[in-house]
C-alpha cells in the first residue's frame, strides 16, 4: 500500500522545521552560554585542541567549521564569501596569511586590535587590526641524503628548475594550497616573465608534481627523488620518522625563505562579536604559539617563545619580503594560467 501523499508532505515539513531548529541551535545557542562560530583552514588535528582549550578557560562554545583536505584552503574561504550578505560565521582563522585578504578587499573583515597582538613583530599584522599573524610555516627543501650522495646541496627554489636536477625534485600542484600562494610570492617578487619561464621549466626539467605537500614528504622519503619543496610541518614530520632526510631553508643567501604564518580575523557582521574578540584574544596567545609548536611544528612569531626541535626561529631566518596582500592579488590574477598550465 503506498503512503497517503498527505502524510508524506506532513512529515517532510517536519523534518525541514526539526532540522531548522537543530541547526538555528548548532550555531545560536540559547542565553545559558555564550558561542562563537570558527571557520578555520588549519588542520582539524591540531586547531581542535586549541579551540576545547580556549572553552575550558572561558565557559564560550567553539562551533567550528572545518576545511577539508579535498578543499584545502579554498573551502572555508568560498563559504564565507557565499554567505556575506548573510554571514554565519564570527572568526576565520587561515592556515596562510593570504587568503585572508581576499576577504579584507571586498569588506567582510571586522578590525580589531588585540591587546595580545603587542608581542608580534610588525611585518606580521597590521597596525590597523586587520589582521594579525601568529604560528608559522615556512616554505623548505626536504633533502633524502642517501639518493644526494656526494653531490651539492640544493640550496634554492630555483634548483627546481636546474638541469643537474632533471627528475629528481618534487613540488606539490601549485592550483592548490600553500604552493599556490609561494607562486603568487614568486610571481610578485620576479614580475610575470619570470616567474612565468620559471614554472614552465619545471615541466621542462621533469619536476614531480605531486598531489599534496604530504606526498612530496613521501617521494622525498622513500628516495624516488633527491629533494623536495613543501612546508616545515611536513618536514618536522618526516625528520621526526628517522628517514634520512635533512631539512634546508631555501635562498637564506638571496631572496630569502617564504615565511607563512597563519592568521586570525574578526567577521564583519558575524553573530557573536564579543565572543569572538575573546577568541582572537586567545589565538593570538604567548601559550597558543607555544601550542602550536610543540603540536603542530609552527614557528612561533614571539622571540620569546622557542622553536620546535629541528626548525628555526623565525628571527633567525633571512625571511622573503613579501606584501601578503599583493600576493593574494596575484594570486587570484594567476589562477586562471596556473590552471591552463596544469591542463585542468
Amino acid at each position: 500500500m503506498s503512503a497517503d501523499p498527505r502524510f508524506s508532505r506532513w512529515l517532510g515539513a517536519v523534518v525541514a522545521v526539526v532540522l531548522a531548529v537543530l541547526a538555528a541551535a548548532w550555531l545560536f545557542p540559547g542565553s545559558d552560554g555564550a558561542v562563537v562560530v570558527v571557520y578555520s583552514s588549519v588542520d582539524q588535528i591540531f586547531s581542535e585542541p586549541v579551540f576545547r582549550h580556549f572553552e575550558e578557560q572561558t565557559g564560550v562554545r567553539v562551533r567550528a567549521v572545518y576545511d577539508t583536505e579535498e578543499t584545502k584552503s579554498t573551502g572555508v574561504l568560498n563559504r564565507l564569501i557565499a554567505e556575506a550578505e548573510n554571514p554565519q560565521a564570527d572568526v576565520f582563522w587561515s592556515g596562510d596569511p593570504v587568503r585572508p585578504f581576499l576577504l579584507i578587499d571586498r569588506g567582510l573583515v571586522e578590525p580589531y586590535v588585540s591587546p595580545q597582538a603587542q608581542g608580534i613583530p610588525q611585518e606580521f599584522k597590521d597596525a590597523q587590526g586587520t589582521w594579525t599573524g601568529f604560528a608559522a610555516r615556512a616554505r623548505v627543501l626536504l633533502i633524502n641524503r642517501k639518493r644526494l650522495g656526494d653531490r651539492p646541496l640544493p640550496r634554492s627554489v630555483r634548483d627546481l628548475a636546474d638541469p643537474r636536477w632533471r627528475g629528481e625534485a618534487a613540488i606539490a600542484n601549485p592550483v592548490f594550497g600553500t604552493t599556490t600562494m609561494h607562486v603568487a610570492a614568486l610571481f610578485s617578487s620576479w614580475g610575470e616573465a619570470e616567474a612565468e619561464a620559471f614554472v614552465d621549466s619545471l615541466k621542462e626539467n621533469e619536476v614531480r608534481i605531486a598531489s599534496s605537500n604530504g606526498e612530496v614528504k613521501r617521494l622525498v622519503v622513500a628516495g624516488e627523488v633527491v629533494f623536495g619543496l613543501l612546508d616545515t610541518d611536513d618536514a618536522f614530520v618526516a625528520m621526526q620518522s628517522g628517514a634520512p632526510v635533512d631539512l634546508l631553508y631555501p635562498d637564506q643567501d638571496g631572496m630569502g625563505t617564504l615565511v607563512m604564518p597563519t592568521v586570525a580575523v574578526c567577521l564583519r557582521g558575524g553573530p557573536n562579536p564579543g565572543p569572538a574578540r575573546q577568541l582572537i584574544d586567545y589565538l593570538l596567545s604567548r601559550g597558543v604559539e607555544a601550542e602550536m609548536a610543540a603540536s603542530a611544528a609552527h614557528m612561533p612569531l614571539r622571540p620569546d617563545v622557542p622553536p620546535p626541535a629541528h626548525l628555526r626561529a623565525v628571527g633567525d631566518l633571512r625571511a622573503m619580503k613579501v606584501d601578503y596582500g599583493d600576493v593574494a592579488k596575484k594570486m587570484e590574477e594567476i589562477q586562471p594560467w596556473l590552471r591552463s598550465w596544469a591542463g585542468l
